[in-house]
Parts: structure tokens; sequence; C-alpha cells
């Protein structure tokens, strides 16, 4: 057999179709600020398509673009007067930072209710608890794919394969809040390959290249490729072997083109959900 595709691009170009319906019916526009310390190259693009995407859904979108030797005090100060801005919804810290910067003080720092990036403390305790509040925008996007494949959630066997507090952990309990029997699997898992097989929905976000071999995947398998891997000869690829586990799957993400536009999409939503919150909407 050969698995379907399931098209990240469109699914997240439909969801930020309707954000820019929404907020063109607002009085008003969110406001969503980014802030970028140094000048890594592929920092540099992602923060450039974030601004895009909020531009064209119609933010108040800016950059705040602080020099590689900023200091953890300055970069704390900025975030203390984007917390105090009323203009500003949405502050989003983007990573990784220079070493002398403690990017855990600075995510801590953010104002929950502006976190759009979900990473505060605050917001990772409210998702494990089941309560609302402001999720990591890769889990989010996954389950948008998710339920736009057509996958059964509830009772399904899912299989987490990475514990990353940006992606593995907060997947877990989105999947397990919508009724899904989760096992999270990591590098010290015994018998990995045994653990991923036994997957109705396989999620990998583990960073290491196709590390998932084809014959790991259950046959009619949903399989979610969070990874994004730069080889040698340039070329993009995930951290499943998507050729071999096609054969096998039901659905599958491709890398590039599946969760990756899905993140920027949520970062959208997230900033429009925290406006609408902020103002008792």
């Amino acid at each position: 057999m050969t698995a379907r595709i399931i098209d990240g691009k469109a699914v997240a170009a439909e969801l930020r179709r309707a954000i820019a319906a929404r907020v063109a019916a607002l009085p008003f526009k969110p406001g969503l600020r980014v802030v970028r310390v140094g000048d890594d190259p592929a920092s540099g693009v992602y923060v450039r398509n974030k601004d895009k995407a909020a531009q064209e859904v119609g933010f108040d979108s800016a950059t705040v673009h602080l020099a590689a030797e900023t200091t953890e005090a300055d970069l704390l100060a900025v975030v203390a007067r984007l917390n105090a801005d009323p203009a500003v919804d949405g502050i989003l810290v983007q990573l990784p930072l220079p070493r002398q910067i403690r990017a855990d003080v600075v995510i801590s720092a953010v104002a929950p209710e502006k976190d759009v990036d979900g990473f505060h403390p605050l917001n990772a305790g409210r998702l494990a608890s089941g309560q609302k509040g402001l999720v990591p925008c890769t889990p989010k996007g996954v389950m948008h794919l998710l339920r736009a494949a057509g996958a059964s959630l509830p009772g399904a066997r899912a299989v987490v394969l990475g514990r990353s507090t940006i992606v593995g952990r907060p997947m877990a309990q989105l999947l397990l809040a919508a009724d899904c029997t989760v096992t999270i699997a990591h590098s010290r898992t015994r018998d990995l390959a045994a653990e991923c097989r036994r997957a109705e929905i396989l999620v990998a976000a583990v960073g290491r290249p196709e590390m998932v071999p084809g014959d790991w995947v259950a046959e009619d398998a949903t399989v979610i490729d969070v990874g994004i891997n730069r080889l040698p000869d340039g070329r993009l690829v995930g951290d499943v072997d998507f050729a071999g586990a096609a054969r096998r799957a039901a659905a599958i993400t491709p890398v590039p083109g599946g969760v990756g536009p899905m993140t920027i999409a949520c970062l959208l939503e997230n900033t429009l959900d925290a406006a609408l919150a902020r103002r008792g909407a």
C-alpha cells in the first residue's frame, strides 16, 4: 500500500484563512512581538516567515532584533517592557539564545497570558492538569493534522517518540486529553522498535535523521514526523524513513511540508486567542 500524504501546507493555509477572517471582524489588531537575539541564519529565516504570516492575517506584528552580545538583564528588560505594553498580546522569544542568556529564566519572565509559544511553566502546568491555557505551537499543530487526516483518537494507541519539553511531553498531554492511550518512548526505551510497531498513531520528534525505519511502522498507522534534519548533501529529511514508512502507514506527513507550516499557523492562533482572552472576549 501507499500512505495518504497529510498536506500540512494545505491545512495551515486553511487555518490562516480562518484566522484572517476572524481578525477582520475585530475592532482591533492583535499585537505580536518576536524577540530575536543575534544573527543565527536559520532563526532569521524563521522569524521573517513568522512576521510575514502575522501581517498577512492582519496582526500588528514586529520583530525586536537585539545584538548577539546582549546581556540577560537587558533581554529581561525588553521582555518586561513588552509585558507592560497594552498593545502587545503575544510575545515570542526566538530560540536558541546566546550562551550568556539562560533560556529558562527568559521564558519564565514572559507574562503567561502573552506566552504564545506556550513554554511558560504556568502554561505547561495548566496543560498537564487539564486546564485552559496557551499550548506549544508544534504539538497543537500536530493535533490539527491528526484531525484533518481523520484519525480516530479516542482509545487509539499513540506513541510519542521523544520527551522534550517543547514537543514530546506536551504532545503526550494533548493526545491523552483526546482520550488516546499514550506511551512516551525515547533513547532509553527497551525494544524501541516494538513500541513503535504497536502504535496506531506514531509521532516522531527526536531530531535524528531517518531514525525510524519503515519496518518500525505498523500497518495502517498514522505517522506524524516532527523532525526536520539537513543531510550533508543538503536534503531535508524527517526522523522517519519516509519511503519505507509510506509503504506501510495509512497516512503520513512529508518533510518538508508537513508539521512545519502548522507551527507558524498555530502561533497565529495562539496570538488571536491571547488577544481575545486579554479583552475578556
